[in-house]
């Protein structure tokens, strides 16, 4: 009998809740800003909080923390959407930080009211130098003791678009003196003359992240508000805000981030790389993004593998981009059916072979469950092999073709090299051999044995495509930590494209949702550039993790 797997510290706490009858029902939220594109740390706390409602019943709601107009988008709205039910979750309710605008505007005139709430005129760099430091206290605001009735006026006319960008600032009163710099009277609103995604030019005055996040929590009766650790500091503010406006006691859980090596994670540099074209956009196959991730030939299995074995914690740590090839590994190894593909194509003539095609029967995948079937592949006396599957002065131990030397081609029969064919410059275009009629795959007769096996496809049946091999974006593993600019240390290896590689025919009918492992090479997926003419095929992985690390 397996042993049941322990319960992280998060679940421990729900399970608590729920047994001791502190809440009937569980409820989980997924917050994102709608700022960019989610990516492979949003999948970890999508996993956590979907997967704790599915664990333990109750629902998730969906939130967009939609309160900075200035860099919002519907665009990014809708991508964040198709990532998580792409990842295989749904939410109860569609919510947006903006539909609760009245409300919280109503739970700041109410901290006004009681006292707890002040407008401050002062310009951005007098509030820096009397916030005080760690270790010292701040000092008061010449604004701080304004009358309720004056700062509601003022704050009413903020609303209604009296004052430009900048001129007032709605503080909550709590202590300037507080170790925890936070609470050192935060900005709970600021004048923005934008437009918005949804509420167009309604507002002009936007709740801070701080203030927003728990009333909004509160007003949807969240039980279990979950954060990354880098808020464990916003916890008391969090508490702060929701006690004095006497609502719903929503509570906050910290947990470790998902630090990836040899990438970033940070929104705002993965838009830098999209906006300087150092990358095709953010669902470029390089990029950690969900959607990037997704055209690569990641699977929705996967990436909740890999969520599942990075487990939840309450310490940073650095996690290596190996463990997520190594889940997609697994998973495609039993789901990806193995073809065959030439990448680096040089001509393979076999000079007695005289049936004109015959068709073959080669393996799908015998990984598979249900034993993967097969399918029919074209064989003719003109081939396709890879260049590096020849060797005009053999190394020792060299088991593949040179002159001589016999080799089995895969799914088909033995051919032994007679000899090849060189250009003005010397290279080698063309192999000529001979083949064993009874060395059959399935049929051998010859009693011939050979050690090595190579991969082919039939000249007059292959198709063309183009192969984008991709590697890891960073040559550094920690490019955030490094000095200089984190982009210093992009990989110029991340992408190699090779425009005429060819593929047995079986390939012209993939799919975007398909996956390919293409023998000895690697696992590949169709990409959304191909055309009836050109197929473009990404490498999602290699069979076996190949990076080599800088020197």
């Amino acid at each position: 009998m397996s042993e049941e797997k322990s319960l992280n510290f998060i679940e421990e706490i729900v399970e608590n809740d729920l047994n001791s009858g502190k809440y009937e029902t569980l409820v989980t939220r997924f917050p994102p800003e709608p700022n960019g594109y989610l990516h492979i740390g949003h999948a970890k706390a999508i996993c956590l909080n979907f997967g704790l409602t599915q664990k333990y019943g109750g629902y998730t709601n969906l939130r967009f923390d939609d309160t900075n107009p200035v860099t919002e988008k519907t665009e990014y709205v809708n991508s964040q959407q198709e990532d998580i039910r792409w990842l295989g979750f749904n939410w109860k309710n569609e919510l947006y930080a903006s539909d609760y605008f009245d409300e919280l505007y109503g739970f700041a005139v109410k901290l006004i009211e009681k006292g707890l709430a002040y407008v401050d005129e002062s310009a951005a760099d007098e509030i820096a130098a009397l916030k005080g430091t760690p270790t010292e206290p701040g000092q008061d605001s010449p604004y701080r003791n304004r009358s309720i009735e004056e700062n509601l006026d003022i704050f009413t006319k903020m609303k209604n678009g009296e004052f430009p960008d900048g001129a007032y600032i709605l503080r909550a009163k709590i202590d300037m003196a507080s170790p925890n710099m936070l609470m050192r009277d935060p900005i709970i609103y600021r004048i923005k003359h934008a437009e918005h995604h949804r509420t167009g030019n309604k507002w002009c005055i936007y709740p801070m992240y701080d203030f927003a996040h728990g009333q909004s929590d509160s007003i949807e009766h969240i039980t279990h508000s979950i954060c990354t650790l880098e808020y464990v500091s916003h916890r008391e503010l969090y508490d702060w805000f929701i006690e004095k406006l006497e609502i719903f006691p929503s509570k906050q859980y910290e947990f470790a981030r998902l630090n990836l090596t040899s990438t970033v994670m940070s929104k705002r540099k993965l838009l830098q790389l999209v906006n300087e074209n150092l990358v095709n956009g953010w669902d470029d196959p390089r990029m950690p993004t969900i959607s990037g991730l997704r055209r690569r030939g990641f699977t929705p299995k996967s990436i909740r593998e890999f969520c599942e074995r990075i487990g939840i914690a309450k310490r940073e740590n650095l996690i290596e981009l190996s463990l997520l090839e190594f889940c997609i590994r697994e998973d495609l190894n039993k789901t990806a059916n193995r073809v065959m593909a030439v990448l680096d194509p040089i001509k393979l003539v076999i000079t007695n072979y005289e049936k004109g095609t015959e068709d073959l029967i080669g393996e799908n995948n015998p990984e598979a469950e249900d034993g993967g079937g097969t399918r029919v592949i074209p064989f003719s006396n003109e081939l396709w092999i890879e260049r590096e599957d020849f060797m005009e002065v053999p190394a020792k131990k060299w088991f593949r073709l040179a002159p001589g030397a016999m080799v089995r081609l895969k799914f088909a029969y033995i051919v032994k090299c007679e000899d090849f064919v060189k250009d003005e410059n010397g290279n080698v275009t063309e192999i000529h051999c001979t083949y064993i009629p009874e060395s059959k795959s399935g049929s051998d007769t010859s009693g011939i044995n050979v050690k090595g096996t190579i991969h082919w496809v039939s000249a007059s049946h292959a198709k063309t495509a183009e192969i984008r091999l991709y590697d890891r974006l960073f040559v550094s593993e920690t490019p955030d930590a490094e000095e200089g600019d984190f982009k210093d240390y992009l990989n110029p290896e991340s992408l190699t494209v090779l425009p005429n590689a060819y593929i047995e025919p079986a390939l012209a009918d993939a799919d975007l949702d398909g996956r390919y492992q293409f023998i000895r090479k690697g696992y590949f997926c169709l990409d959304k550039d191909s055309t009836a003419e050109k197929l473009v095929f990404n490498r999602t992985v290699t069979l076996k993790d190949t990076f080599k690390k800088p020197n």
